[in-house]
């Protein structure tokens, strides 16, 4: 009996336990602070001080997303120390193909009931990802909300800001007949299609969470779980010595979507099929759920990462540059002349 006398707790939110997790992230948070951070966390905003004499005519850039359905497939392992990589990746590499350099990073997280050291694990992946990336996470909300998320599950969001010269910024304008395109490949999935690689492997094909994947050495969680990658010091990298005219995130849309989002008007991308190999994962999936071969460049990156758009003449030596970077890159296609009307992406 409470006499009449509800308490917060009482209807599902527990201030306490949302203490509990701010005490056991705080060290996380701390080891990604780069020296503009200049306020602990538990403000009500985070506080970076832009070193402004660095730049002659600084543009901040800012990204926002989520990991997507991809937390299903965390849920259902009960392994989270992942996902707040994907969702780092999610936001950096869309500010970086930009030429921005990613500062800062918050986060978002809201669940039913919170559970402080699963909801730890996802912060200690955030602040992975932040160091990956080399930005500061410097704030964040956690939102509990009785009766509004199944038990056991959470959103993510994330938001990101990064910097770069107005003179410097990556925005496809500059991109011209010839120019090659360099694929940087990816780990698998990442953090897209993954509504319907579930449907192919749970209900088609009838797995397991905790199945081996045919043909493949990994379980259903291990492959899938496997984070996105974070492509920002190796753009950086490339950014002080080559000429690049445009980068593509390759996420929701696929190739086919995500590649023209930086042509110009006038120029199409020819794309090799078969300059690249691709992850075991995917056609496993194509094959199992009978998906036809432009559906699957349409929802999954088919392991290629990032898209570079170079000069015809730099293109070699980035390639050597990559490897010297520990990446896997191939020239996947180029930039072709494109009539009015037609498609802008040719496989071929």
């Amino acid at each position: 009996m409470n006499n009449g006398k509800v308490t917060y707790k009482d209807a599902g939110v527990d201030i306490d336990s949302g203490n509990s997790f701010v005490k056991m992230i705080k060290p996380l948070v701390k080891a990604t602070y780069r020296p503009e951070v200049i306020a602990d966390i538990g403000g009500f905003g985070g506080l970076f001080s832009l070193n402004s004499s660095k730049y002659r005519q600084p543009v901040l850039v800012s990204g926002t997303d989520g990991v997507g359905t991809k937390l299903k497939l965390a849920f259902m392992a009960d392994k989270h120390d992942t996902v707040g990589i994907d969702l780092v990746a999610m936001c950096v590499n869309d500010i970086i193909v930009q030429g921005a350099e990613p500062l800062f990073f918050l986060d978002y997280l809201a669940t039913g009931r919170l559970d402080p050291e699963k909801a730890a694990e996802v912060v200690k992946g955030i602040a992975q990802g932040c160091s990956q990336a080399g930005c500061s996470l410097i704030g964040g909300e956690t939102a509990e909300m009785p009766g509004f998320y199944s038990e056991g599950e959470y959103d993510l969001a994330g938001f990101a800001v990064g910097v770069v010269e107005r003179d410097n910024i990556i925005d496809g304008s500059s991109i011209t007949v010839g120019n090659k395109l360099i694929g940087i490949t990816s780990n698998g999935l990442h953090s897209n299609g993954y509504s319907l690689a579930r449907k192919v492997l749970f209900d088609i094909m009838g797995l397991e969470i905790d199945s081996l994947l045919p043909g493949l050495q990994t379980t259903v969680a291990e492959e899938l779980l496997t984070p996105t990658r974070i492509y920002v010091k190796t753009v950086l990298n490339l950014l002080r010595d080559f000429r690049i005219n445009g980068i593509a995130h390759i996420t929701g849309g696929g190739l086919l979507e995500n590649v023209p989002r930086i042509l110009p008007n006038g120029c199409k991308a020819i794309i090799g099929k078969d300059s690249w190999t691709m992850p075991a994962i995917f056609p496993l999936i194509q094959q199992g759920g009978g998906i036809e071969e432009m559906e699957m460049f349409r929802t999954f990156n088919c392991g290629i990462g990032l898209v570079l758009v170079a000069p015809e003449n730099e293109a070699e030596e980035i390639l050597i540059r990559l490897s010297g970077l520990n990446e896997q890159a191939y020239v996947i296609g180029e930039v072709a002349k494109c009539d009015a009307g037609a498609e802008c992406v040719e496989f071929v």
